[in-house]
Parts: structure tokens; sequence; C-alpha cells
């Protein structure tokens, strides 16, 4: 093993102390070095032919040129391809190793491994320059899934099912938020970012996810294109959205790390319980969060949220009153009924959208339509198959004159038949969402005169309203099955067998 190099400085101290007289035991003491070292570079000084003083002024890297030359050059037979070598590394299953015997076979006299591998490693150093990044308080929030993924078990079937880990760290600091979804499709993607912005008590000004298909629609090193959905939360939030180059981990190291710490600290700790359900699991990770992010820092005082506290909480903008709702975007062809389809429930647009093409944003609680970028209509999300949900600003004005004139009509008829048929009707109108809705099942209704008789439809939605059952299928059944308990006669109990009370006086 060759002898350690000695700093410019102390290799003038060694000089000047030698010029002075001193033994090589007493420099070696002077400097905190070994005989052997002083030996070696008072050997090195005499045959590079310097003496103290030096000659003029002499870098750290020329003073080394001259004392620690190379002596043995390397042999003279061809050099790799190591531009080649390293694209080779990347296919799966490729090592230096093999690329090694696949040289050595070319060329018998070449390198051997050791000095393959060494001068692999002073080309690659020269290759990937690493460029430290500082980050300000609130400025970026990394994103991204750990790798591991936990399972969790069925308490009554015994079924396993795992999930999956998302982890997000401030730049800062390394402030870390983490929690378990059972996917990484788009809802629980985003509702992890918005769990994950409560816990901050902030919005960064910008988050760096990686290319994951739930955030980034289509990959691009300029124009990435990001998922519709996701950039409604960033709009939501005002945050900017900066996804990592492909197969560029270094762009996003602070998750990296971030993920590897998680599944250090909280996943190792966590391999030997078993977990019965999602919250449980979400339970034991926020313990063992809370005790990463107040782990005292080994270089540094305080610990990640002492530092976010003092630093970093007051930089995050503040979150809007409302939390961002995941929706699911798509499209639909507006029908010559000034309807669209959605999720198997028709929704009305403005009729002069009658053919267009629109986007269509689902929540779980609402529907929202736009048409060149703006919102035409909003509807309450219907809660069953084949329901309708029509504004009337959305109809043209002659087919509300016909839907108006006609409901009135049905009441009218309605009044004909019985009170008790009107009065069905009226209360069906009260429950019903649209007047449209209550004209379909108002006129079924009556058809029923027509179908039995008027009596029959009387009587039958007399029952219906005892019963508050007002919908069509009930009052047909009424007049199918008739109520006839009350038109049987009293069981005669009269016959021989029966005593009597004059048998007990």
């Amino acid at each position: 093993m060759g002898q350690a190099r000695l700093p410019v400085r102390k290799i003038r101290e060694v000089l000047r102390l030698k010029a002075e007289g001193f033994s090589d035991r007493q420099i070696a003491a002077a400097i905190g070095s070994a005989r052997s070292t002083v030996q070696e570079c008072l050997r090195r000084a005499r045959e590079a032919a310097l003496s103290w003083p030096l000659a003029g002024e002499r870098d750290e890297a020329a003073l080394h040129a001259q004392l620690y030359r190379r002596v043995v050059p390397l042999p003279r037979t061809p050099r790799p391809d190591f531009a080649e070598l390293h694209r080779e590394l990347r296919r799966r299953g490729v090592t230096r190793l093999l690329l090694w015997e696949e040289y050595k076979a070319a060329h018998p006299d070449g390198w051997q491994y050791s000095v393959f591998c060494d001068q692999y490693w002073r080309w690659l150093a020269h290759q990937e320059l690493v460029l430290r990044q500082d980050h300000a308080p609130g400025d970026k929030l990394f994103v991204d899934y750990a790798g591991q993924t936990v399972p969790i078990v069925d308490r009554h079937t015994g079924e396993c099912r795992v999930a999956q880990i998302f982890v997000a760290v401030l730049g800062c600091f390394n402030f870390s938020y983490a929690e378990a979804t059972w996917t990484q499709r788009a809802a629980d993607w985003l509702g992890s970012h918005v769990r994950a912005l409560q816990a901050f008590g902030g919005a960064p000004r910008a988050i760096v996810p990686d290319n994951l298909k739930s955030g980034v629609k289509r990959a691009h090193r300029y124009e990435p294109e990001l998922n519709p959905a996701y950039q409604d939360f960033a709009e939501h939030y005002g945050v900017a959205i900066l996804p990592a180059r492909v197969r560029k981990p270094r762009d996003k190291a602070k998750v990296e790390s971030g993920v590897l710490v998680v599944e250090r600290w909280i996943l190792a700790r966590l391999r030997n319980r078993t977990f019965f359900s999602l919250g449980e699991l979400n339970a034991a990770i926020r313990e063992l969060l809370e005790r990463l992010n107040t782990r005292a820092f080994k270089k540094l005082a305080g610990c990640r949220r002492s530092r976010f506290e003092e630093l970093e909480r007051a930089a995050l903008r503040p979150l809007p009153l409302r939390a961002y709702e995941f929706g699911e975007w798509r499209q639909a062809k507006v029908h010559p009924d000034y309807h669209i389809e959605v999720g198997r429930a028709y929704y009305s647009v403005p009729y002069a959208l009658i053919g267009e093409r629109v986007d269509v944003r689902l929540t779980a609680h609402g529907v929202e339509v736009f048409h060149g970028g703006k919102r035409v209509a909003a509807h309450a999300r219907a809660s069953a198959r084949g329901q309708r949900s029509t504004r009337r600003a959305h109809r043209p004005a002659r087919h509300v004159a016909v839907i108006e004139r006609t409901l009135e009509q049905t009441f009218s008829r309605a009044a004909t038949i019985g009170v008790a048929t009107a009065e069905l009707i009226r209360q069906q109108a009260r429950r019903r969402l649209h007047p449209e809705e209550t004209l379909r099942s108002a006129q079924g209704i009556l058809r029923l005169a027509r179908d039995f008789s008027p009596g029959e439809l009387e009587r039958a939605c007399q029952r219906a309203l005892t019963l508050q059952s007002y919908s069509y299928r009930a009052v047909r059944a009424f007049i199918e099955t008739p109520d006839t308990a009350r038109a049987q006669p009293a069981l005669d109990l009269t016959h021989e067998n029966l005593r009597g009370a004059p048998y007990f006086e």
C-alpha cells in the first residue's frame, strides 16, 4: 500500500523543520504523522530536487504532482470504451466482472480486474458531477411511494391485501409525512397530497413528484403533461408541479432519501406486526413518524419538527378554506334532448350545446360540465341509475311552456277521477326533483283508470295515501291485489257443539 499523501501545509512544515536540523522523529511528532510518512516525503523531495525554502509559489495540485508522480505507468494496452461499458451496466444482470472478463478475452495482456475497476471509477467521477441543491424554507415538497408495501389481513376471511406507502418530504429540513393507502391510483394519490398539506399546515411553492401515471399523463423533459385532476389540485392550492426527469433520481433525491428513512425507521419496525385494517396501520405509522420527526439531528441543533416550526411553517402558503375534492374527468356528447349521460345518469346542459362535446368533472357529490374551459352546468350527483337532473334554465322557452301546460292538464284530469288520485299526484310532485319526473309517473297512474276503472284507481290511491306509498308500481299493485279483508263476512261460529253462556248459569 502506498504512503499517505501529506497536505501542502504539512509538506512545507516537514521541509522547513528538516532544514532547521530537526530529526525525522521530532518532525513526525510536530506534524502529527508517522515517521515513515515523514521519511517518504523527504525521499520524494530529494528525488524531485526540492529544498527549503521553496522556489516560487506552488499550489497543492502542482506540489503533489511533483512529489507523488506515478512511478509505474499503466501497461500500454487498449483502454476500454468506458462510455459503452457504462451503458452496458444499465442492462439487467450485467456486472463489472462480466465486462472485465469480456475485455480480458479480447486483450489477454490488458488490465487486471482491480485496475479495470479503478479506471472505470476515475472515468465515472468526471462524468457524473453532482449539484448539491439548497432548498429554501417552504419552497419544494418532494412526493413518492415507497418500494415496500405492508400486508393487511382481513380479520374474518384471512385474505391478505397489500397497502402502498406514500411519502412526502419538505426540502429544507426533511420534515416528513407518510401514510398508507390501498392503491396508487389518482384518488388515493391526490387524497394523500391533501392530507400531507393539512399535516404541514400549509402549501409549498412547488411539488416535485415522480412520473407516476396518476399524476403525469405524458412525461417530457421540457413540457410534461399533467393529468387534469392533478392540474386541478395544483390550481386549487396555488402550487407548481415540477415532475422529475425520467430515470433521474437525483432530481428528487430528497424524497429518495426520505423513502429510505421511512423504510428503515418505520416499516422495518413494523415488519413483525400483523395489521387488520388500514386505519390500524396508519395509526402505527403516525406514532413512528412523530418519533422520526422529533429525533435529534446528529450534526445540527434541534430536530426536523423544531426546525420546521421555527423556520419553515411560516414560509408555507396558507391553505384554502375548502380542501380539494378529487374529481374524475370524462368527456360526453350532448344529446338532442340537451342532456349528457355520465355514470348511467343524465344531466342537462344549455340546449345551445346540442351535438357538442363537453368535459365533465365528477366528484363524490357533484357533477360539473365544462365547454371551452368554461363551466356551463353543475348538478348534484345522481344517487340511482337512470336518474335525470334537469335545470329549467337549460330548456328552450317553448319546451318549458309545453311541460308546464301538460302538467297543469294532468292535475286537472286527476281531480276528475277523485280527491285521493289528485292528492297522490300532488304528493309525487313534492317528492320529485323535476316536473318532468312527476309528469311521467302521473301519466302512468292516470292510464290505470283506462286499464281498469276510475273507481278502482280512486280506491287504490286512497290505500296508497294511507300507506304513504306513492309510486306507480304501488298503485297498480293495490288495484291488482285489492284489500279484501274488509269485504269478507265475519265467521259464523254458532253450531251444535257450542255450549253457550246459559250452560254456565
